[in-house]
């Protein structure tokens, strides 16, 4: 597996946002620091999912950032990233395994140690936990679980621990002591005013 970057970023698709542009901006600043997730909204065709993967890939590939294809992983091997990202309504894990093969990055969407360990037996590289606190990207999500379950979480699997849901620079020392290898995010980055700047803070908090 490659070299996992402690920033997730998710491309943010909705009307009025500039994904490629928000990409762009955060990987002058974090460089191999980054991972962009590629998420489109349900309505995108497939053919929209690759066409922006392939893009997103090609600014990835000049910063040797890793790219990662949220749920459609035929798209992540039609453009050659580095693997996918499935959630708790997409394939299973072991079946998303199958589809990558052995050695692509896969990263599972869990929030309680169960169903983490489960993930990790069934070949999950790294899992995205939460929601830690509330946020208004995504609908329909359940109960932030704070860096008390993150904690829960880490203290039951191997493998890095992404805290996603809500997350703001100021957040990030309590998911960090909770024990989450890294962060993801959407609208820190991508409602940002200056997204570089944005990210360089997120950066700095990582660091710390």
């Amino acid at each position: 597996m490659p070299s996992l970057g402690r920033l997730h970023l998710i491309t943010d698709t909705r009307e009025g946002r500039d994904p490629l542009a928000v990409v762009r901006a955060a990987l002058t600043v974090a460089h191999a620091d980054l991972v962009v997730q590629v998420r489109v909204e349900d309505s995108a065709t497939d053919r929209e999912a690759y066409d922006l993967t392939r893009r997103v890939l090609a600014l990835c590939a000049s910063y040797r950032a890793t790219c990662l294809v949220n749920d459609r992983l035929h798209v992540a091997l039609a453009v050659g990233a580095a693997g996918g990202h499935v959630g708790a309504d997409d394939l299973p894990v072991a079946a998303a395994r199958r589809v990558l093969g052995p050695t692509g990055v896969l990263g599972a969407t869990a929030r309680a140690p169960g169903p983490a360990c489960e993930a990790v037996a069934a070949g999950a590289s790294y899992l995205g936990v939460g929601p830690c606190h509330t946020t208004s990207t995504k609908t329909g999500l359940p109960d932030p679980i704070g860096p008390a379950g993150v904690r829960a979480v880490v203290d039951a699997v191997d493998v890095p621990v992404i805290a996603i849901g809500g997350v703001t620079a100021a957040r990030v020392p309590a998911l960090r002591a909770a024990g989450a290898y890294g962060v993801a995010v959407v609208g820190a980055v991508s409602a940002a005013a200056d997204p570089a700047r944005a990210t360089a803070e997120l950066i700095e908090a990582l660091t710390c």
